[in-house]
């Protein structure tokens, strides 16, 4: 094979660099040993590697351009110096590793924080603000997060010199092969703190209880999590704090069961109530919350049962269900259940055989099928197919 390094890397010999480096990467992607192991193509990459290492040194260029002989004794030997930094340039094509990391910094992002909150329906419809006892990581107050004792401060690793980093350098046929690894002294920071803080031991934090004022907006449901900007744990270092998430926890109503942003409840009616009609006054919801006696908020509802209301038929109030975390309100689903008298005095049983009789029932057949749904009902299957 030619000993001309233009040759080997099939470039001109007015090529600039970038040139050069393309030719190199692109020959080295072919015939690395991992690639390709064949005995052949891996003396050929050696060639390569070499005829690299001349062109892609102003000064060892210089000299062969003069006449100088590019692989003899004058250069620095057949893969002196190649490093494992060329390899990595070839292949993901940016010296890999150069420059090096760099020491890392000892102040870092704290973590996030979750926490429980139980509220009542009524709380999480409406919306409500409390107060909350957390323990969390935050900045020590006697170092102010730098991890030294007061008085003292951080000195330059001896080990790494500031760098964070040593260099580690093996031999293989390929030549040299440089790896940069974290400094084992300061542990990557390029610094060690030769007299910690006595009350954080050099973290720069503390675990501390504080108080927190939560608004939880109105609309929320069970599972949902608030989220807290920069009120969960301060990192190493007194490093910037994460987020605190409070996850909503709603306990059940004893009158009430949410469906999205819609209340459902039921009625008992007496069966002659049902028959003939009625009125009466439900709660609310808002009857849970602490207004005041000066607060025109509607606690109550007045409910009308029309006649001849069947057991199981439901009545829809609207905008009386739970505010939208987007604006709205839900509907409050009344369901009415008709109460069948399971007890009778002899005059009442006699009245009932009258009533009986009068409208033709003495001997009923009933009625067989499925269960007549109300007009509600048929909406919601109709658009609830499953």
């Amino acid at each position: 094979m030619s000993q001309d390094p233009y040759d080997i890397l099939g470039v001109s010999r007015d090529a600039d660099a970038d040139t050069i480096k393309k030719a190199y990467r692109k020959l080295a992607r072919q015939l690395h040993p991992d690639v390709n192991p064949d005995p052949a193509t891996q003396e050929r990459f050696k060639d390569v590697s070499r005829a690299y290492e001349v062109l892609s040194d102003p000064s060892k260029r210089a000299a062969y351009d003069r006449g100088g002989d590019a692989f003899g004794a004058g250069f620095a030997g057949a893969g002196a110096g190649f490093s494992f930094t060329d390899i990595m340039d070839a292949f993901f094509g940016g010296g890999a590793g150069a420059q090096g990391r760099g020491p890392r910094p000892r102040q870092r992002r704290g973590q996030d924080a979750l926490i429980r909150l139980d509220a009542t329906l009524a709380e999480a419809a409406f919306g409500v603000t409390r107060e909350l006892k957390v323990d969390t990581a935050v900045v020590c107050s006697s170092c102010h997060g730098e991890g030294a004792a007061p008085g003292s401060s951080p000195i330059t690793c001896e080990t790494c010199r500031g760098a964070g980093e040593v260099a580690h350098v093996q031999r293989s046929f390929l030549g040299e092969i440089r790896t940069l690894r974290p400094c084992a002294a300061c542990r990557g920071y390029g610094s060690v703190i030769p007299d910690p803080c006595r009350d954080c031991s050099g973290d720069g934090r503390i675990r501390s209880r504080r108080t927190l004022k939560v608004k939880i907006p109105a609309g929320v449901d069970h599972g949902t999590r608030v989220q807290l900007s920069g009120e969960g744990e301060v990192g190493p270092g007194g490093g910037p704090p994460g987020d605190l998430y409070v996850e909503i926890h709603v306990e059940p109503h004893p009158t009430f069961t949410r469906h999205g942003n819609d209340l459902h409840t039921s009625v008992s009616l007496p069966m002659t109530a049902a028959a003939l009609g009625t009125s009466l006054t439900l709660p609310l919801l808002e009857a849970d919350l602490d207004l005041g006696p000066d607060s025109d908020t509607e606690t109550t509802y007045d409910l009308e049962v029309r006649p001849g209301t069947q057991s199981g038929s439901e009545q829809v109030i609207r905008g009386f269900g739970v505010p939208g975390l987007r604006g709205g309100r839900g509907d409050l689903v009344v369901s009415i259940v008709v109460d069948t008298p399971t007890r009778l005095d002899a005059r009442q049983e006699e009245l009932l055989r009258e009533l009986a009789a009068l409208r033709g029932e003495e001997s009923p057949d009933g009625r067989v099928g499925a269960p007549q749904k109300s007009m509600f009902g048929r909406l919601r299957d109709a658009f609830n197919p499953g």
